[in-house]
């Protein structure tokens, strides 16, 4: 902003005194004139006028050799160096000039100090800043220069890399244009154009991205799920604990909610459609941004997804940049990635766009299928966003107990489901599971949640077991594998030989069919 003309300084008086803008009567006030200009750097910017009063009259001063001597060497007190630019308005028939000391919005150089203290603003008021808030500032710069995400690790490996993961992100990018046809298949030449491997030595992102198991450098590796009873936390239904890359992460969120969210169904073209109740669009997208944009240096923190009777809530550590409001959001705005390191590999997989529209997806896409728009929560150090559901009480169960009647009986029981903590499941034997003509009547959770996790994967015991969060291999033979072999919903991989070591299930064509239902 140019200050160098007496209509701009009169429009900028005639604000009166706010947040980024204050007046002096002269430059016997420099002192607390420059610790306002070191809360304006550690705000949003701002202008500090000499030469007029605090009721906004324009009296203007003289200006001296000594005085522009004492400006520039109070400007030289603020530390880290500040790009502060000074003006002299000349009054009208008057030698007396009206001085204007201001600065940009330095968002990257935070936190700012005069005379080795801190400063900030509050409305129309300078006050010395709060340790938190320096240390906070602090850490959001150095995030901005060097991202937790940028850091080596020499301790992690490429031996703790899903190298299936790694190739399937080389094809998926080669396939939409954005790696080129030449990227090899050396994991190392990979990992280095993906910039996340360096001199050999792999970055923290690598782990977030590719981790093939619970890392101990990497407790943050977690997302956390809840279905709850009603609108509280008070009793859950559901309770189930993900450590893993993100890619495994999104997989296991977009199964729990399809597991808990009612479909409906319509025939508006040839064939019938089936819906989530909450558009899946929307709820990818809010899944996508929270792994992505989160911030991964407290190794406390996780993405948590909680489903009630009447909403879903996804909260995630970190915050949007710093000036970001409700207004900027959800208007048309440029990507700003907290993690641009996982943003680029997302971006190279086509699970994530660069053009900063997520937030209006989700918007267009709920409004599409007459919900409430979601509701942001933006606090310091996390996000909150809520999705409405139209229905209260209604899952997936209740809908498929119609269409599974005759594939896995009527007379449901009572089922009641525990909350479970996340298994660690060791290899033992193979245990053979023999296919039955005779269909038996079985809890439909289970069974619908083993179709679910096998989708159209292949998977083994310990897998499956893995994927839904089950300790004990007796109670998963009995309430889950037996009943889907029984039912011909799923087959072995190798019939033939039922204790085969590479032994795994997946789906019959009967057990596509209910999948699709």
């Amino acid at each position: 902003m140019s200050i160098d003309n007496l209509e701009t300084t009169k429009r900028l008086i005639a604000e009166k005194e706010h947040s980024q803008v204050e007046f002096k009567e002269t430059t016997g006030q420099l002192e607390r004139g420059m610790e306002t200009v070191c809360a304006f750097l550690n705000g949003e910017g701002g202008t500090v006028l000499f030469g007029v009063t605090d009721k906004g009259k324009i009296i203007g001063q003289d200006v001296s050799d000594r005085t522009r001597r004492d400006i520039a060497e109070a400007i030289n007190r603020l530390e880290p160096v500040a790009d502060v630019q000074i003006s002299y308005v000349t009054l009208p028939d008057s030698e007396k000039k009206i001085i204007a000391l201001h600065v940009e919005d330095t968002t990257h150089a935070r936190p700012f100090c005069y005379k080795g203290r801190a400063y900030m603003r509050l409305e129309s008021v300078t006050t010395t800043m709060p340790q938190s808030r320096y240390n906070e500032l602090l850490i959001q710069r150095e995030e901005i220069r060097h991202g937790w995400e940028t850091y080596q690790n020499t301790h992690l490996k490429l031996t703790d890399l899903d190298e299936e993961e790694i190739r399937k992100t080389v094809r998926l990018g080669v396939e939409c244009g954005r790696l080129p046809e030449t990227t090899g298949n050396d994991l190392s030449s990979i990992l280095e154009k993906l910039d996340i491997l360096e001199d050999g030595v792999l970055k923290n992102a690598a782990a977030i991205l590719f981790a093939k198991r619970k890392l101990a450098h990497y407790p943050q590796n977690l997302l956390r799920l809840a279905r709850f009873k009603g609108t509280d936390k008070a009793v859950f239904m559901d309770n189930l604990r993900v450590h893993g890359n993100l890619f495994q992460q999104l997989d296991a969120a977009m199964a729990f909610i399809f597991k808990h969210l009612s479909l409906s169904g319509t025939t508006e073209t040839l064939e019938r459609e089936e819906h989530l109740e909450i558009p899946y669009k929307a709820l990818r997208e809010a899944v996508v941004n929270s792994l992505c944009h989160r911030s991964y240096r407290d190794t406390g923190g996780s993405v948590a997804i909680a489903i009630y009777d009447d909403r879903i809530e996804i909260e995630n550590p970190g915050s949007f940049p710093s000036g970001w409001d409700m207004r900027r959001i959800r208007s048309e705005h440029g990507s700003k990635p907290r993690n641009p390191l996982i943003a680029d590999t997302l971006y190279v997989r086509k699970v994530l766009e660069s053009w900063g529209r997520g937030i209006n997806l989700m918007i267009e896409e709920c409004r599409k299928a007459g919900l409430p728009d979601p509701e942001f929560h933006i606090l310091s150090d996390e996000v909150k966003l809520t999705f409405k559901r139209k229905t209260t009480g209604t899952t997936n169960r209740d809908n498929l107990r119609d269409n599974l009647g005759d594939n896995l009986g009527d007379n449901l029981g009572q089922v009641t489901v525990q909350p479970t903590e996340q298994a660690t499941v060791q290899p033992t034997e193979q245990v053979t599971v023999q296919p039955t003509e005779q269909a038996t009547v079985q809890p439909i959770e289970q069974v619908t949640s083993l179709i679910k996790c096998l989708g159209e994967q292949s998977l083994s015991v310990k897998e499956m077991m893995e994927r839904l969060a089950l300790k004990g291999r007796s109670n998963f033979f009995t309430a889950y594998l037996r009943p889907a072999l029984q039912d011909n919903l799923i087959e072995q991989t190798y019939p033939e030989k039922a204790n085969h070591p590479n032994q795994k299930y997946r789906l019959t064509e009967k057990g596509r069919r209910l999948l699709m239902q």
